[in-house]
Protein backbone atom coordinates (compact mmCIF):
# COMPACT_ATOMS: atom_id res chain seq x y z
CA UNK A 1 0.00 0.00 0.00
CA UNK A 2 0.97 3.51 -0.73
CA UNK A 3 -0.04 6.97 0.70
CA UNK A 4 -0.04 10.17 -1.83
CA UNK A 5 -0.63 13.43 -0.93
CA UNK A 6 -3.50 14.57 -3.06
CA UNK A 7 -1.23 17.27 -4.96
CA UNK A 8 0.63 14.44 -6.00
CA UNK A 9 -1.23 12.44 -7.13
CA UNK A 10 -2.54 14.85 -9.63
CA UNK A 11 0.71 15.04 -11.04
CA UNK A 12 1.41 10.75 -11.32
CA UNK A 13 -2.13 9.70 -11.81
CA UNK A 14 -1.23 7.79 -15.17
CA UNK A 15 1.56 5.92 -12.68
CA UNK A 16 -0.49 5.51 -9.98
CA UNK A 17 -3.82 4.50 -11.84
CA UNK A 18 -0.97 1.80 -13.10
CA UNK A 19 0.09 0.78 -9.71
CA UNK A 20 -3.61 0.07 -8.62
CA UNK A 21 -4.06 -1.91 -11.84
CA UNK A 22 -1.29 -4.07 -10.92
CA UNK A 23 -2.99 -5.48 -7.51
CA UNK A 24 -1.33 -2.46 -5.44
CA UNK A 25 -3.67 0.03 -3.09
CA UNK A 26 -2.86 3.53 -3.44
CA UNK A 27 -4.31 6.11 -0.17
CA UNK A 28 -4.89 9.32 -1.55
CA UNK A 29 -4.30 11.62 1.08
CA UNK A 30 -5.80 15.63 2.26
CA UNK A 31 -4.04 16.86 5.01
CA UNK A 32 -2.38 13.43 5.93
CA UNK A 33 -5.99 11.68 5.92
CA UNK A 34 -7.36 9.03 3.58
CA UNK A 35 -9.25 10.19 0.95
CA UNK A 36 -9.93 8.00 -1.33
CA UNK A 37 -8.24 4.52 -2.36
CA UNK A 38 -7.06 3.67 -5.97
CA UNK A 39 -7.70 -0.29 -6.22
CA UNK A 40 -7.84 -1.98 -9.51
CA UNK A 41 -12.04 -2.27 -11.06
CA UNK A 42 -13.66 -5.75 -10.39
CA UNK A 43 -16.50 -6.07 -12.32
CA UNK A 44 -20.44 -6.64 -10.86
CA UNK A 45 -21.36 -9.86 -10.49
CA UNK A 46 -25.06 -10.43 -11.46
CA UNK A 47 -26.88 -13.48 -9.71
CA UNK A 48 -26.03 -16.17 -7.79
CA UNK A 49 -22.82 -17.47 -7.92
CA UNK A 50 -23.45 -20.99 -7.80
CA UNK A 51 -19.96 -22.79 -8.19
CA UNK A 52 -19.45 -21.08 -4.69
CA UNK A 53 -22.40 -22.44 -2.95
CA UNK A 54 -21.15 -26.01 -4.32
CA UNK A 55 -17.17 -25.02 -2.76
CA UNK A 56 -19.20 -23.71 0.39
CA UNK A 57 -21.30 -27.58 0.75
CA UNK A 58 -18.04 -29.47 0.24
CA UNK A 59 -15.80 -27.75 2.20
CA UNK A 60 -17.95 -28.15 5.26
CA UNK A 61 -19.68 -31.26 4.27
CA UNK A 62 -22.67 -30.36 3.81
CA UNK A 63 -24.98 -32.20 1.28
CA UNK A 64 -28.25 -29.93 1.21
CA UNK A 65 -28.62 -26.17 1.45
CA UNK A 66 -32.37 -27.04 2.56
CA UNK A 67 -33.30 -30.15 4.57
CA UNK A 68 -37.00 -30.05 4.88
CA UNK A 69 -39.43 -27.69 3.39
CA UNK A 70 -42.87 -27.99 5.14
CA UNK A 71 -46.11 -28.09 2.70
CA UNK A 72 -47.10 -24.78 4.69
CA UNK A 73 -43.95 -22.96 4.84
CA UNK A 74 -45.84 -19.93 4.11
CA UNK A 75 -48.69 -20.23 5.99
CA UNK A 76 -49.91 -17.26 7.44
CA UNK A 77 -48.70 -17.09 11.09
CA UNK A 78 -50.07 -17.66 14.61
CA UNK A 79 -51.17 -14.44 16.40
CA UNK A 80 -49.85 -16.55 19.31
CA UNK A 81 -46.06 -16.71 17.57
CA UNK A 82 -46.89 -13.37 16.41
CA UNK A 83 -47.08 -12.20 20.05
CA UNK A 84 -50.49 -10.53 19.04
CA UNK A 85 -52.37 -12.33 22.39
CA UNK A 86 -49.91 -10.20 24.89
CA UNK A 87 -51.72 -7.00 23.75
CA UNK A 88 -55.20 -8.12 24.37
CA UNK A 89 -56.83 -5.95 27.24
Amino acid sequence: MTEVPIQEAERRFAELARRAEEGETVVVTRDGHPVIDLVPHRRARRGLDFEAVERFKSRHGIARIVQDLPADFDAPLSEEVLGLSSFEA
